[in-house]
């Protein structure tokens, strides 16, 4: 009995070994494994919807961030509050240009640190939750911005020799309409606040924050608006060499601070999964055993699913400041996306990546979360928003502040 007990373990712990051997040969080297090196305290993932408003959610997001690293307090702050603000601003702006301005769902981080100093903020209770103004559970903006466009065209574009201010009334209704009314007062926790209190109680200094770019047809250590058309404010952005825009990313992160992001996502390195790459198509042709001739061959879906395939294994190119500068100048590199950058992670080869938050709800491998690598990051980054005191001390001398 006992020898057929001894027996049966060993066959059994045979098949366990082999199980374990079989599972490792089956694991693709090429799928990344994470293993996070820094984490900063976030919020929690948002769903923009069906809205251009990623750089909404994501400069919120970033501000909660700041909140939590200085009070340990989480807040939800309402992100159709500055929606309803901003786009009456940028509204005025188009109407007083007599149309030669673009009025869209987009907009810029510094849209939002503005709309917090000038007009406050309220916490996402105090205002409908988002979509139910028309009867949806998130973002719908598609039907909201066909009646706002037109109105704000007609608008523009009038013929009369006076301006009747009356527009405003009916522009404010409809946003009022879509987006829910901006409260005057409230109550939170127990106390009542008007949007202008209740920015100032989160304990944040609005002078605080800078943004951050790398560019060379304006002098490094220099401010300028970056050139694109959701920086309708005229936003100025420190111009900083690539090499010290990338320390700054870097140092924010390993000392506990967070940043609100803008940059170009439309590469095919972005991928739906959570990992964004700065693809070398080049090199990867080799990697793949064919010649050139057979990768020109192939079409752009084909080129897109053999790089994905190698996932984490897919050569990478090392960004420079000339090729930022040429793709910025011949559109490539294109403003489209914001997101919050809050951490580092490294993959089981070793290499490094960042770790960003979306607005786009829980969706892809990671739950709404996305691994970047710095060369990625740092060659698509218009720019990016960060606390002037998470900026190197070297920097900091350099850009006089």
């Amino acid at each position: 009995m006992k020898k057929t007990f001894l027996t049966v373990i060993t066959a059994l712990s045979a098949l366990s070994v082999s199980a374990v051997e079989e599972k490792k040969d089956s694991i693709n080297p090429n799928d990344p494994v994470f293993t996070t090196v820094i984490e900063n305290p976030i919020t929690s993932i948002k769903n923009q919807a069906r809205s251009g408003t990623c750089w909404n959610y994501s400069t919120l997001s970033f501000f909660e961030a700041e909140i939590l690293k200085k009070s340990k307090k989480t807040y939800d702050l309402c992100e159709m509050f500055v929606c309803n603000k901003n786009y009456m601003d940028r509204a005025i702006v188009k109407v007083r240009m007599h149309g030669d301005a673009q009025f869209s769902q987009g907009g810029s981080a510094y849209d939002v640190l503005y709309v917090l100093k000038t007009y406050g903020i309220c916490p996402e209770e105090a205002m409908p939750l988002p979509g139910t103004m028309y009867g949806d559970t998130l973002n719908n903006f598609n039907q909201f911005f066909e009646v706002m466009e037109p109105y704000v065209d007609a608008v523009a574009k009038s013929t009369a020799k006076k301006l009747n201010p009356a527009w405003k009334k009916g522009f404010q209704g409809i946003l009022d309409a879509y987006l829910g009314q901006c409260p005057e007062s409230f109550s939170y926790q127990g106390k009542t606040f008007t949007p202008q209190s209740f920015a100032a109680s989160l304990g944040l200094d609005w002078n605080d924050y800078v943004c951050i770019t790398s560019y060379t047809h304006y002098p490094f250590y220099t401010e300028f608006p970056v050139e694109v058309q959701d920086n309708w404010r005229q936003g100025l952005s420190w111009n900083l060499p690539m090499d010290e825009m990338a320390e700054v990313i870097d140092n924010a992160i390993r000392n506990g601070y967070t940043l609100a992001w803008g940059g170009d996502v439309s590469e095919d390195g972005f991928t739906r999964n959570g990992l964004a790459l700065l693809y070398d198509e080049q090199k990867a042709q080799g990697l793949e055993g064919s010649d050139m001739a057979k990768w020109l061959k192939l079409t752009a879906s084909e080129k897109k699913s053999k790089l994905a395939d190698l996932g984490i294994n897919a050569p990478e190119l090392t960004p420079s400041q000339e090729t930022r500068q040429e793709e910025y100048d011949n559109w490539t590199l294109t403003d489209d996306h914001g997101m919050l950058i809050y951490g580092i992670a490294k993959d089981q080869n070793g290499k490094e990546y960042y770790m960003v938050k979306n607005s786009w709800g829980k969706t892809g491998k990671y739950d709404g979360i996305w691994y970047m690598s710095k060369n990625f990051i740092v060659a698509k980054t218009m720019d990016f928003m960060v606390n002037k005191n998470a900026i190197p001390a070297k920097i900091r001398k350099k850009m006089g502040i």
